[in-house]
């Protein structure tokens, strides 16, 4: 599979494994792992919120035997209340310095690829932030940093105070909103998108249609239907309508089972013969929605 190398030279598979999805067995997590490493699905994504850090633990059980192979993603900032139910937003130094030792020793790894922050308001103190990032750096505990956030006005802060070598947003079909000023602000720097929600859930593939931000189900089923003539799998033409953007670096995609992680490779070698010109007639169609808040 083909890969984007980014500013700070790391290596990204056009289609990276979001870790989100892998199930709480071990071993049925294992095998979707070892199929995306077969795959050539070499970009792995996980969080310390996701199963309350079991994720990253699952994925520190494989992680030391193909070290060198993987290009490895996890994120901080959300903080576990003493609930044990519910979590807060803590974007400060002391607090992420000490969520990245933590998810160093779950995932069994003295360094971090890509070290992200999960979420970003325009209140934090974003100083504060890209020092703690600069100070992992430089200790040789991460390699980048990045941030993930839906917000424009977040985004546009971010840009003009550092530069991060990722920002994960959401884009599909049925989320065309970066297309106004996200994509724009990121193809003029050297920072690159990770895409999630670029499935939209599987509403365009084969779930039932429901309505979907600002689309009525009338309207998801227009888009549905114009993907599904297209002669092309409904996988294939999602994964090319996020890949021709020229601001983004991956499509990170969840799976519950290897099968999936296969037919992801296979959809996108068929994207490739996709012509731009198929997304663009897709596009033309029907209206782009956009960002209501947070502009």
């Amino acid at each position: 599979m083909e890969k984007i190398i980014l500013s700070e030279g790391l290596s990204l598979s056009r289609i990276g494994l979001g870790c989100m999805s892998l199930p709480e067995d071990v071993s049925q997590s294992e095998q979707i792992l070892r199929a995306a490493l077969e795959s050539g699905i070499t970009f792995w994504d996980t969080a310390d919120l996701y199963q309350k850090g079991w994720n990253e633990e699952m994925i520190g059980k494989l992680l030391p035997t193909v070290r060198e192979q993987i290009t490895l993603a996890t994120k901080g900032g959300n903080e576990w209340n003493s609930d044990g139910n519910s979590w807060s937003w803590n974007p400060r130094r002391e607090y992420l310095i000490q969520a990245l030792d933590k998810s160093l020793l779950r995932l069994k790894t003295d360094y971090i690829d890509l070290y992200q922050l999960h979420g970003g308001t325009m209140e934090d103190p974003w100083e504060e932030v890209f020092e703690a990032f600069e100070l992992m750096k430089s200790q040789g505990k991460i390699r980048a940093f990045g941030i993930s956030s839906i917000r424009p006005n977040v985004v546009r802060k971010v840009l003009s105070m550092n530069s991060p070598a990722t920002i994960m947003s959401q884009y599909s079909p049925l989320d065309r909103r970066p297309e106004e000023d996200i994509f724009p602000q990121v193809e003029k720097t050297n920072t690159r998108i990770l895409v999630r929600g670029a499935l939209a859930k599987g509403l365009l593939i084969d779930k039932v249609s429901q309505a979907y931000l600002d689309y009525s189900i009338a309207e998801v089923n227009q888009i549905k239907n114009g993907i599904t003539e297209s002669g092309y799998s409904p996988l294939a033409v999602l994964m090319r309508f996020g890949l021709e953007q020229k601001a983004v670096g991956s499509l990170v995609l969840g799976a519950s089972n290897p099968d999936q992680v296969k037919q992801f490779a296979r959809a996108f070698e068929e994207q490739k013969k996709i012509p731009s010109g198929l997304i663009d007639l897709l596009k033309s169609k029907y209206s782009a929605n956009r960002y209501r808040e947070h502009r």
